[in-house]
C-alpha cells in the first residue's frame, strides 16, 4: 500500500520519457477494376456510341489519288472499289478528248452514304502521267499538288480565327498502277515512288491481273516486292509506324504477302451459276472481280475501306502532313509567308 503513490509517480515518468507508439499510417489500397456488381454501372463505354454519333452527324473526308499509264483501268478499279461512278468513265477513247501533253490533274467530289455514316470521297485523277515519249519529271506535277494540299491545310490552321472543321483535301492515299509486263519495274515507276512515298501514302497495285498467268503472277509480285526494298522505297503500311505487335504482325502479313495487290477492275454485271456478279466476259468465261480465287480485287477492298481507311488518314496527318508542316515552319521562322489576301484575313481578326 505504501509503495503505490511512487510507483504511480514512476509511471508517469516513464509515460513522458516513452513516447506512445503511434498508428501504422493507412496505406491505400491497390486500384481495382471495377467491379459492376459492387458499384453498379457507371457508363463509360458509351464514348464510343457517343463518338460513333458524332461522326455520323459530320461525315468525314477520304481522298483517293490514282496515278499510272493511260489504259491500265485506272477509272474503273475506283469505280469498282466504292461500286458507283465516282472517277471519269473511260470506257473507250473519245476523239474530241486529246491526250494531253502533260500530266493534269483532275479531282472529282462525291458524296456516298452507307448504314447512315456520310464519306465525302474525292478521287484525283492523273491524265497524262507515263504516256509521252520523255517522261522526265512528270511526277513533279503530282508532287505539287500533294504538297499544295498540304500548304492549304496550314494556311487555315494558322489563321487566328480558325474555322472549327477545317476542310480536308490532302491526299490521304495513292494508288499507283503498274503495268502487267510480268518483267520488272520501268524506271518511272522507281523514280515516281521513290521520290512521293515521303509525302503521301503509296500504295502499289498490279493492273489488269487477268492479262498473267498464275504462276507469272506470282513470280512478278515477288519480283516487285524485292526491287521496292533494293531501291530503299516504302510502301504503305511503312514499317516504322507500326504501333504495336499485332499492327506489325497484321501488316508484315499484307507487305510479305498481298503487295502489290493483282487486281482486275470492272463495273459490268454478268449472271454466274444464278449469282450477280462483278466481272470481265473473256472468251473461256467470266472472271470475278470479287472472288479470290480470280484476282485480289477484295483483299485491295478490305485493306483500304474496311481495315485501315482511318490509320490512312492518321498516317497522313501525323506523319506526312507534319513533316512538311515542321519543314514550312522552320523555313519561314514560324509562320508561312504573309499574301495579300491572309494579310487582309489578319487585319480583319484583329
Amino acid at each position: 500500500p505504501c509503495a503505490g503513490p511512487v510507483e504511480s509517480k514512476n509511471e508517469a515518468a516513464m509515460s513522458e520519457l516513452v513516447p506512445e507508439p503511434r498508428q501504422k499510417p493507412v496505406v491505400p489500397m491497390k486500384p481495382m477494376g471495377i467491379n459492376a456488381n459492387l458499384l453498379g454501372y457507371i457508363g463509360i463505354d458509351t464514348i464510343i456510341e457517343q463518338m460513333r454519333k458524332k461522326t455520323m452527324k459530320t461525315g468525314f473526308d477520304f481522298n483517293i489519288m490514282v496515278v499510272g499509264q493511260s489504259g491500265l483501268g485506272k477509272s474503273t478499279l475506283v469505280n469498282t472499289l466504292f461500286k458507283s461512278q465516282v472517277s471519269r468513265k473511260s470506257s473507250g477513247w473519245n476523239r474530241e478528248e486529246k491526250i494531253p501533253k502533260t500530266v493534269e490533274i483532275k479531282a472529282i467530289g462525291h458524296v456516298i452514304e452507307e448504314g447512315g455514316v456520310k464519306m465525302k470521297l474525292t478521287v484525283i485523277d492523273t491524265p497524262g502521267f507515263g504516256d509521252q515519249i520523255n517522261n522526265e519529271n512528270c511526277w513533279e506535277p503530282i508532287e505539287k499538288y500533294i504538297n499544295e494540299q498540304y500548304e492549304k491545310f496550314l494556311k487555315e490552321e494558322v489563321n487566328i480565327a480558325r474555322k472549327k472543321r477545317i476542310p480536308d483535301t490532302r491526299v490521304h492515299c495513292c494508288l499507283y498502277f503498274i503495268s502487267p509486263t510480268g518483267h520488272s519495274l520501268r524506271p518511272l515507276d522507281l523514280e515516281f515512288m521513290k521520290h512521293l512515298s515521303k509525302v503521301v501514302n503509296i500504295i502499289p497495285v498490279i493492273a489488269k491481273a487477268d492479262t498473267m498467268t498464275l504462276e507469272e503472277k506470282i513470280e512478278f509480285k515477288q519480283r516487285v516486292r524485292k526491287e521496292l526494298e533494293v531501291n530503299g522505297i516504302e510502301f504503305y503500311p511503312q514499317k516504322e509506324f507500326d504501333e504495336d505487335l499485332e499492327d506489325k504482325t497484321e501488316n508484315d502479313k499484307i507487305r510479305q504477302e498481298s503487295m502489290p495487290f493483282a487486281v482486275v477492275g470492272s463495273d459490268k454485271e454478268y449472271q454466274v451459276n444464278g449469282k450477280r456478279v462483278l466481272g470481265r466476259k473473256t472468251p473461256w468465261g467470266i472472271i470475278e472481280v470479287e472472288n479470290l480465287t480470280h484476282c485480289e480485287f477484295a483483299l485491295l477492298r478490305d485493306f483500304v475501306i474496311r481495315t485501315h481507311l482511318q490509320d490512312l488518314k492518321e498516317v497522313t496527318h501525323n506523319i506526312h502532313y507534319e513533316t512538311y508542316r515542321a519543314k514550312r515552319l522552320n523555313d519561314n521562322g514560324g509562320l508561312p509567308p504573309m499574301t495579300a489576301e491572309t494579310e487582309e484575313n489578319h487585319e480583319s481578326n484583329l
